[in-house]
């Protein structure tokens, strides 16, 4: 290995590190999982529904709706509130073992409805193919660096079934990507977001603005691939 591929893999490896221990020290709240934000929180689900349901009710729907994945899920938040109302199964995918405990709290009245935990970065994470109707990704994707990012959606590609569909829900800033070194994450231009996406082989069918969040946020978009 060459010393300029090891020091690379070296600051890979202190990237995760550092989310990791970040997020080890938030608690496992609402609050603790929107960054302060939880207010937000009916807006950005009735939002989410909005956008969703689109694909997977109604007349002009092309997905089906019994096994969907849930990444980076914290505490079970969006499980809990968005997906268990339009799926009859959901998979989670979490790195923080104090967020995975939680959220098996918060979810034990349904639990039926819960597939398999996942107690692991998105980074090391391989869905099996064919798998899932709707993989979904919101406020995670800032904890990979940019080649992991890609492959990453390369395999949830291969993990969706025919008609399928991946989600993504993200921040995204206006003039440069943005290094947040509290938490150890990127927040990327919407040009440099969708770069990603398509070079992982990903085609976008929709996309939509989340509206009714504070100006003071970054802006949050929506999109549909396949």
């Amino acid at each position: 290995m060459s010393q300029l591929l090891k020091m690379a893999e070296q600051q890979d490896q202190a990237f995760y590190d550092d989310a990791k221990k970040y997020w080890g020290g938030v608690p496992a709240t609402v609050d603790g999982m929107l960054g302060g934000f939880a207010h937000i929180s009916n807006t950005d689900i009735n939002g989410s529904t909005k956008f969703l349901r689109q694909f997977i009710r109604g007349k002009n729907s092309r997905t089906g709706s019994k096994r969907v994945l849930d990444c980076g899920a914290g505490i079970g938040r969006i499980t809990k509130r968005l997906l268990m109302p339009l799926f009859e199964t959901v998979d989670l995918v979490e790195q923080d073992p104090a967020f995975v405990a939680k959220g098996k709290e918060n979810l034990a009245e349904h639990a039926s409805q819960i597939g398999t935990y996942y107690n692991c970065g998105l980074q090391e994470f391989t869905p099996e193919p064919g798998y899932y109707d709707v993989i979904w990704c919101q406020w995670v994707l800032g904890h990979l660096t940019d080649e992991d990012f890609v492959e990453f959606f390369k395999k949830c590609k291969a993990g969706i079934r025919e008609n399928g569909l991946i989600v993504v829900k993200e921040n995204l800033t206006r003039e440069a990507d943005e290094f947040d070194a509290t938490d150890s994450s990127y927040t990327r231009t919407y040009e440099n977001h969708v770069k990603l996406l398509k070079k992982a082989g990903l085609e976008i069918i929709k996309e939509e603005k989340q509206t009714g969040f504070p100006k003071a946020i970054f802006e949050v978009r929506m999109f549909a691939m396949k």
